[in-house]
């Protein structure tokens, strides 16, 4: 059954939210038309925790992207496809997985290996936003995750020790996030209160692995250009609008696909270990 006035509460409470975060700067216009649209469907069709669970992402995320940008500028904007402002695209690629399982939980009667799948999913793109932003702040050069060797700041593959933490840290944090508010709900319900508290290792995981994955398919098979200078970059064109050329990886697969099919990887790796876990 659909909940039209949670629709509308969705509705409103993103439009709200995402307008606050293109006044920070956080997005484009149409990245505000895509968190509205992810943000409504999430709230409507899953429930107050799942929105909430949602906007803990976005709202951590955005205050990450924004410490100390001036730094992660430097040391590697250029090698990243967009700024810090996120744009439609980058709304759906992070949210919309989130968005259409929301949709299918509210339309099939709300089974918990969708709301399982959910946590994978909002663990995996909370662990790579996280380790992005705190790893091109790492003191030491990352590492390739397929050889080892040490590449610059931002390259697509490499990995820190603080980024890796960061990632766990924002899998957890959503996990726990999922845990607090639908404990909320049920309080808020006059239900018994029981806390899910086996969401956390699977946010953990899920997320973590997710996260490894495209760490993994940024260094193999992801879409790459190079300067003019031969510096790698997922960019295709250059600020000034100058051509890059193609580097190595497959055409087709640029970052957003990536993101997009990490996170549904992400989500059932949580749907396996919630199976494990109920042995």
């Amino acid at each position: 059954m659909i909940d039209t006035i949670r629709l509308v509460q969705g509705l409103l409470l993103s439009i709200a939210i995402g307008g606050l975060a293109y006044w920070r700067q956080s997005l484009t216009v149409s990245g505000w038309l895509g968190a509205v649209i992810v943000g409504t469907l999430t709230s409507g069709f899953g429930g107050w925790a799942w929105g909430l669970t949602l906007i803990t992402f976005f709202v951590s995320s955005s205050v990450l992207s924004h410490y100390k940008e001036e730094i992660k500028a430097r040391r590697a904007a250029e090698k990243f496809a967009r700024g810090g402002k996120r744009d439609f695209v980058q709304a759906l690629a992070n949210g919309g997985p989130a968005a259409l399982i929301a949709l299918l939980y509210g339309l099939s009667g709300e089974p918990m290996l969708l709301l399982v799948m959910f946590v994978g999913i909002m663990a995996t793109v909370t662990a790579d936003t996280w380790a992005t932003e705190a790893g091109v702040l790492s003191p030491h050069p990352p590492r390739l995750i397929t050889t080892g060797r040490q590449v610059a700041p931002g390259t697509s593959g490499g990995m820190t020790f603080l980024g890796t933490a960061a990632s766990a840290a924002g899998a957890l944090v959503i996990g726990l996030a999922m845990v607090i508010f639908r404990s909320g709900e049920q309080l808020f319900a006059a239900d018994p209160l029981a806390p899910d508290w086996w969401l956390i290792p699977i946010a953990l995981l899920s997320g973590l692995s997710g996260t490894l994955l495209d760490s993994w398919l940024g260094a193999t098979v992801q879409v790459m250009y190079r300067t003019p200078d031969g510096t790698e970059t997922e960019r295709v064109l250059g600020r000034d609008g100058t051509p890059h050329t193609f580097a190595r990886g497959w055409h087709w697969l640029n970052n957003d696909l990536v993101n997009l099919f990490s996170s549904l990887v992400g989500g059932l790796c949580a749907v396996a270990l919630s199976f494990v876990l109920s042995w």
